[in-house]
């Protein structure tokens, strides 16, 4: 490995990469347990796949924004270590498959050559920040919320308060009203506002998807610029103490809010306010960089298929707020694409455009910045790349996640269902190809990595269960879900489960009725206006499963009888560490906590000295098997078990010297004197468990 230490120039990237290094190692040599070594491996976007020994590899993207340079480092790095096909994730990242695990300390070093990075990508993380892949060039727009998200991505990334939370943690920034960054379902989702001549973003706070799906609510319907970071780092620190963390199932921001509900967590926000180092972070849009768009003549070029090109241009030119530009859309059929075509596309738009692409939460590719003369040579050399499928954005632009491909959780095909259903829109559905109100989405399970729950028409995998006990693929069909702009959305209500085989059916009755009973109205007034039930009867037929068939036993994509297998999902990298395990890891907090104090860095010094009293007290709890669900029950109970009845002696007791974190300004006096609370608390909870062990 000593090819990559001496060539990446920030000590704390080079400190990662070796420490994961360090860790494989470890792991390999059976010194440091397999769900201690996940929970790292995920924060760092190294993810189990379904087929045993090879690893998935989540490369983060803030914002979907890639430069040309960027795209042919991950074509390289993809081709050496991985397969060459690129797969677009609908939250803008791009993942690989089948690598091995040694070799993901050399992978990630050379993506950080040109600043790509795999750092909390997966676990219990802040994750990829996404936005409008528009922003910067959406006619509608207030301001470009690019320098913002940019900013909350570099403010987060690596900071201590958001590496071990009890799950993961997703923020959006939208654009505009129509709010195309799909605030509604995420953690914490902002939009771009002006008032009285001022930006600001409208805050959605608590909102997400999975198999309980819940609409976020309004935190601030307006909040200045300088305060989106004060804030989510508050909201963070809540959720950080009182989120569960045991039961996998309740552990996202939005069953926190459905438990104390929102002036509850308002009032959680207030107790954290001293302890954010910041009442203000300005962020300086001025500074972000800006782009440069190539200078070329126009290359004469002839088109002759005009009548493709002329539904290809319908279709996918995106109109700019800049006068004579376009963008150009790409329609990536399952969001993957192959490394070859990759650097032809980086090349292409680094002559021609601006040097760089978007990846879309659609799973697509947005060229910006195309000269309006340019249209038809960019159709010309993208058609030589497959890339000018009308369609984008539009019905025919299915979303499916990887499903029973790659994916442990997977319960059906995801991927086989999707190329079928668009294979039957382009045949008997043709005027749907243009169609840009009904939006059709694909989960291989519950989870819904494809955003099933949210679509016009969704599909969720699953299985069904014959009376003579065969198993065959289902799909639950979804109905209803949208988007409303502003903040507003629609969750799709489950209608019925059909086997999976009969998919292509129940997406046809469904079409055909609205074809005939729309009236014009948008799927979803159509949908509200006729409700459940109504679809549940002209569907019912397709879930009777009496007379199924040997095919029906065959999954999408599949030619092996159907056989349902799930795995371990690592979406959560939820973990239950031994004792000793932990006191391990209070350690190693405490000496980041030293590292940052030196650094000058006291509210990051402060949250690692937090982090280890609680990993402490979580420890010698987890030896008396107390539940150890949250942050706020673990230090409520230690002082109930240890310090109420004489075993542990500590003054003032542990809550009270443990949550001088938010009673006190992030200064050096306070980060120096609170690590010194942490060592001596440790110090005093290894003594007693060494006690406590000789005498068993």
């Amino acid at each position: 490995m000593q090819s990559f230490r001496t060539e990446i120039e920030n000590p704390i990237v080079e400190r990662d990469i070796l420490e994961l290094e360090a860790k494989i190692r470890q792991f390999n040599e059976g010194k440091l347990d397999e769900e201690k070594f996940r929970s790292l491996r995920l924060a760092r976007g190294v993810y189990g796949q379904r087929q045993e020994g090879v690893q998935m590899i989540r490369i983060k993207l803030p914002y979907g924004k890639v430069t040309s340079r960027q795209l042919r480092r991950i074509s390289d790095v993809a081709d050496e270590y991985s397969t060459g096909r690129l797969h677009i994730t609908t939250r803008q990242d791009i993942q690989i498959h089948y690598v091995d695990l040694n070799r993901t300390p050399e992978l990630w070093a050379e993506l950080e050559k040109d600043e790509v990075t795999l750092r909390e990508a997966c676990g219990n993380t802040v994750r990829n920040v996404t936005a409008s892949e528009t922003a910067g060039i959406d006619v509608d727009e207030p301001f470009d919320v690019s320098p913002y998200a940019d900013a909350v991505f570099k403010y987060f990334l690596r900071n201590p308060i958001g590496q071990e939370m009890g799950r993961k943690f997703k923020v959006s920034f939208s654009s505009s009203d129509a709010d195309t960054g799909l605030s509604y379902m995420h953690d914490l989702g902002f939009i771009a506002k002006i008032e009285n001549g001022q930006r600001g973003f409208k805050v959605m706070l608590g909102g997400g998807l999975g198999s309980q799906p819940r609409h976020a609510d309004v935190l601030f319907s307006f909040l200045a610029t300088d305060k989106i970071i004060p804030l989510m780092e508050g909201v963070i620190r809540v959720f950080d103490r009182y989120g569960e963390r045991k039961s996998r199932a309740k552990a996202r921001m939005k069953f926190l809010l459905k438990d104390i509900g929102l002036d509850g967590f308002k009032a959680l926000l207030l107790t954290e306010q001293r302890a954010v180092p910041y009442e203000s972070f300005a962020i300086d849009a001025e500074t972000y960089p800006r782009v440069q768009i190539a200078e070329v003549e126009v290359p004469q070029v002839e088109i002759d298929d005009d009548q493709d090109f002329g539904q290809w241009k319908s279709t996918n030119l995106v109109p700019q707020r800049q006068l004579g530009y376009v963008a150009i859309g790409i329609k990536v059929l399952l969001g993957d694409f192959y490394t070859d075509k990759a650097r032809l596309l980086a090349d292409l738009v680094e002559k021609y455009a601006a040097g760089e692409i978007r990846l879309s939460l659609r799973q697509n590719i947005l060229i910006p910045y195309v000269k309006e003369a340019l249209v038809p040579f960019f159709y010309s050399e993208l058609k030589k790349l497959g890339f000018v499928e009308a369609g984008y954005n539009k019905a025919l632009d299915i979303t499916a996640c990887p499903g029973t491909d790659t994916c442990n959780l997977g319960i059906s095909s995801s991927t086989g269902i999707a190329e079928e259903l668009e294979r039957i829109i382009k045949a008997e559905y043709p005027q749907y190809i243009s169609n840009p109100d009904v939006v059709i989405k694909i989960s291989g399970c519950m989870n819904a990595c494809g955003q099933h729950n949210m679509a016009n028409i969704g599909f969720q995998g699953m299985s069904i269960r014959t009376k003579d006990k065969r198993v065959a693929p289902a799909l639950q069909v979804l109905l209803g879900g949208g988007n409303f702009g502003d903040g507003n959305g629609r969750f799709a209500d489950k209608v019925i489960k059909v086997p999976s085989k009969r998919g292509p059916e129940a997406l046809r009755l469904v079409l055909n009725d609205f074809d005939k009973n729309g009236n014009g109205a948008s799927f979803a007034e159509y949908y509200a206006e006729k409700g459940e039930h109504y679809f549940y009867d002209f569907l019912k037929p397709l879930a009777d499963i009496e007379n199924l068939v040997q095919e029906d036993f065959i999954d999408w994509g599949n030619t092996e009888k159907y056989k349902k297998a799930i795995g371990i999902g690592e979406c959560a990298g939820v973990v239950i560490d031994l004792i000793a395990t932990l006191l391990f890891e209070s350690e190693e907090k405490i000496g980041n906590a030293q590292l940052n104090l030196e650094d000058g860095k006291w509210a990051a010094s402060i949250y690692h000295s937090y982090s280890s009293m609680v990993n402490s007290a979580k420890a010698m709890l987890t030896a008396e098997n107390v539940k150890t669900n949250t942050h706020a029950g673990i230090i409520k109970d230690f002082d109930e078990k240890f310090v109420a009845t004489g075993r542990i002696e500590l003054g003032d007791g542990f809550g009270k010297t443990v949550l001088q974190l938010n009673q006190n300004d992030p200064t050096e006096t306070f980060a120096t004197s609170y690590l010194e609370d942490a060592k001596a608390f440790l110090q005093q909870v290894e003594e007693y468990r060494k006690l406590e062990l000789e005498h068993a």
